[in-house]
């Protein structure tokens, strides 16, 4: 199989994960939204694939979770968001990498495009429903993001003991 068909598939079927594991676990936020598990395979796609490939990967994968699950309003948003998230995860671990450790860039990726997405949605909702009650879902967001980024890390260390390689 040549690299850019298996990066096509990789992508796609990350893209796949992300969607389930968006959807697996919903816990309504105080604001339409909703608390996910998502984050950890979006924090995945950008540590393990190109930076087309992941923004792609997260933010259509994420999307669709809200196209299925009812979220027609989020999906725009949350496609621009994860990718972003992606894109900040790749770029962040391979910035710091060359300073630090590979736990320590992952958590420290992880933690900056966790804040994107807290930000993001913050911005969003704001324009929806307005910035002070859009502050209310600030909390459940940065829950989701840390539970992100704790099993995003595990993820990571599990491919990377098994040896296996997404690109």
């Amino acid at each position: 199989m040549n690299t850019k068909t298996k990066q096509l598939a990789t992508a796609s079927l990350i893209a796949a994960l992300v969607c389930v594991a968006t959807m697996v676990i919903k816990i309504p936020s105080p604001l339409k939204g909703y608390i996910n598990l998502g984050d950890c395979v979006v924090l995945l796609a950008g540590w393990v694939l190109s930076p087309a490939y992941a923004f792609l990967a997260a933010g259509i994968g994420s999307a669709l979770a809200d196209l299925f699950s009812g979220y027609l309003v989020y999906a725009p948003a949350t496609f621009i968001i994860k990718g972003l998230m992606a894109l900040i995860a790749l770029y962040g671990f391979k910035l710091l990498n060359k300073k630090f450790g590979n736990i320590v860039c992952r958590i420290s990726s992880g933690i900056l495009a966790e804040i994107v997405m807290v930000l993001g949605y913050y911005v969003f909702e704001g324009f929806m429903y307005g910035f002070g009650p859009s502050a209310v879902n600030i909390p459940a967001n940065s829950i989701q993001g840390i539970a992100g980024i704790i099993i995003g890390v595990a993820l990571i260390k599990i491919l990377e003991k098994s040896k296996i390689t997404l690109k």
